[in-house]
Formats: C-alpha cells, structure tokens, sequence
C-alpha cells in the first residue's frame, strides 16, 4: 500500500483562517546608536528594519523593551509578543507568555522568545516574527499558534540561540 507524501508546506488545520503577510523588505542593518529615529521599518510596531548590534534577553520583562533591541531578536528568528495596557491587562498577558512557553529553545536552553511592555503600540496585543505581525485587542491563542509556525521561515539569521534572563 502507498502512502501519500506529506506536504511541509500545508498550514495545520484551522490556521487558513489567519493571514499573517509579509512587510515590505527594508534595509536591516546594525545602527550605531541603538534609540536612533532610524531604526524599524515604519511599522508600529516595527517587525523588521535597522536595529541594535545587540539583542534583548528573552523572557518576561514587565517592562519596555527597546525596539531597537527587539528588531534585532526579530532578525534572528526569535519571537516577540508585547502588549500595551495602562490599566492592566493580566489576562491578555498571560495568553502572550503561554504562546512564549510553546516556542522552542535553542542550543543553549533559552526559550527563543520575549514578553514585553510596549506603550507606543496602537493595539493591546502584538506577536512578531521577523517581517510578520499579528496585533488585535485581545490575544487569539489559535492566532498566535498558527504565527509560530512561520518562526525561522523569513529570519535574515534563523535558528539563533537567544541570551536568557
């Protein structure tokens, strides 16, 4: 009996409902000066661009994180999920840091993510990926799954370990 060939490139079952497309290609490289007007690419909040010659830690911060830092994990394959709520959002919060529990580790043990504060954000809730960003004002766990299966796909530097806290 012959089995059919498993195709790599299906999406898992649900995920067609979500579009998460591309950004327009932009220059990417190391900015001098990590707080530079520079760095991003327009995006708000930006998934790809210039950024820092270093990276964040990946994590939970309670905190911001600067963008030109997080950029930098972008590039090298690391999901991002940031929120924005000034009066609290702890249950938004807890979506985000269980999508960033499901995302593997690299070589060095490190969950290859990071949960961040984002104040400048239009929306409550964003997960990037390099060039990919999910945002709404409430966090849809299936959502999020079906963005982490693009992780590594689009990355200049996939598959990078990430320093942990």
């Amino acid at each position: 009996m012959a089995l059919p060939a498993c195709d790599s490139t299906e999406e898992p079952a649900g995920c067609e409902r979500f579009d998460f497309p591309l950004a327009t290609p932009t220059s990417s490289g190391h900015l001098a000066v990590c707080d530079s007007p520079a760095c991003g690419n327009g995006e708000n909040p930006p998934n790809s661009g210039p950024h820092c010659g270093s990276v964040a830690r990946c994590g939970v911060y309670t905190e911001p994180v600067s963008r030109c830092l997080y950029v930098h994990n972008l590039e090298h394959g690391h999901a991002v999920f940031l929120y924005n709520c000034p009066e609290g959002c702890p249950d938004e919060v807890a979506k985000l840091e269980a999508a960033a529990a499901s995302v593997g580790t690299g070589a060095n043990g490190v969950r290859r993510a990071l949960v961040a504060q984002d104040p400048l954000m239009p929306q409550r809730v964003a997960a990037m990926l390099w060039r990919r960003t999910y945002s709404a004002d409430s966090a849809d766990p299936e959502a999020l799954r079906c963005l982490l299966t693009h992780q590594d796909a689009d990355a200049p530097e996939p598959g990078l370990a990430c320093p942990g806290s």
